[in-house]
């Protein structure tokens, strides 16, 4: 799914940006772009980049 239509960046997209290693909202726009234009995209940016973050610290608990 497109979440940022401006630059064309998918969800997919930015969980494998924070796979290899972008850990914050700042890192994501810095490499995609998302949010850089209208900025509509940027709560649900945020909150998959929050997403991954949870799930990340979840695996190494485990």
């Amino acid at each position: 799914m497109y979440v940022c239509i401006c630059r064309q960046v998918t969800d997919n997209q930015i969980r494998e940006t924070c796979k290899s290693g972008c850990d914050s909202f700042s890192d994501l726009r810095a490499q995609l772009g998302v949010a850089s234009e209208c900025g509509c995209c940027s709560k649900l940016a945020r909150s998959i980049v929050k997403e991954f973050g949870r799930a990340a610290e979840t695996a190494q608990t485990a």
